[in-house]
């Protein structure tokens, strides 16, 4: 009988069984478990710590800088080119990052995988979680060195950030269930990984501005650059930090339409990266 009512309590869940990313709002105990666990031993045995967390986009930085900027000359055609390269590294840093950690989530705890069932999705979704707590500093260093230039705050520039942000980390986590779900079995998932992030520069406007592809590219190259979430995000990066200290700068005119198209692929890609997620997820212990 008490079996019978437990098995018609509809608080009752079947074992293993997964409501996908939904799941991971009704276990937030363990979710921040897991973040805690993530955060703790990113820099554990590190002399420098959370250091880190500046010397390399500050690296990148410089070395970007130096070549595009001084060298090859970018930065006499774009204003403040300081700002705007900052601005597009720290966009596509926090995309490396949540690319990065959710692609190997699955593998990188696989003993919990093995041993005790969570909602899969717990993993990937904690490991978003310590890519955005690092990306903070980094955020905070481009407001400070922002703010010297002569930036003062407004709700456009908070709205712009915020989307990006939102936009990098679905787009982000999306990729990371599907390519994570894949890496369980094939780890030449890291592989593509790998070659998705060594484009990721390029292949948005953090070293040039959008106009040399509008003006050199084919049409129908230049639309399938815009609609890349990427350059949406860090389009709207530029737009909270760059823009209001270069004004006069032209700006895409159907940048409306590209950040709407870019948050619709954005989501799709969440969507995707979630079927293929459920699908895989129930051989995760036996293949890990």
């Amino acid at each position: 009988m008490a079996q019978h009512a437990a098995l018609s309590d509809p608080e009752y869940d079947t074992p293993g069984k997964s409501k996908g990313l939904v799941d991971v709002f009704r276990h937030r105990y363990l979710l921040s478990l897991l973040l805690k666990k993530g955060i703790a031993t990113r820099y554990y045995g590190s002399v420098l710590g959370w250091v880190w967390s500046y010397v390399r986009p500050g690296a990148q930085f410089l070395m970007y800088y130096l070549v595009i900027g001084v060298i090859m000359g970018a930065h006499k055609d774009v204003p403040l080119f300081p700002i705007y390269l900052f601005a597009g590294i720290v966009a596509v840093n926090l995309f490396s990052e949540v690319l990065r950690n959710t692609t190997s989530s699955i593998t990188d705890n696989r003993a919990l995988v093995q041993k005790i069932y969570l909602p899969r999705e717990l993993f990937p979704v904690a490991a978003v979680g310590v890519a955005v707590v690092h990306f903070l500093p980094q955020a905070a260093l481009l407001l400070v060195v922002s703010i010297i230039f002569g930036w003062t705050i407004g709700w456009l520039q908070i709205g712009a950030f915020i989307l990006g942000v939102l936009i990098i980390v679905v787009f982000g986590l999306g990729l990371g269930l599907f390519f994570g779900a894949i890496n369980v079995a094939y780890r030449d998932a890291r592989n593509f990984v790998d070659l998705i992030l060594m484009f990721a520069t390029w292949a948005s406007p953090v070293l040039y501005m959008w106009t040399m592809v509008y003006e050199r590219a084919p049409y129908w190259l230049y639309r399938g650059y815009m609609a890349n979430p990427m350059t949406t995000a860090v389009e709207l990066f530029h737009n909270a930090f760059w823009l209001p200290l270069a004004p006069d700068v032209a700006r895409p005119g159907d940048l409306p339409f590209n950040i709407g198209l870019g948050v619709l692929l954005s989501v799709a890609t969440l969507f995707i990266g979630q079927f293929v997620f459920r699908k895989l997820e129930g051989s995760f212990a036996q293949r890990i």
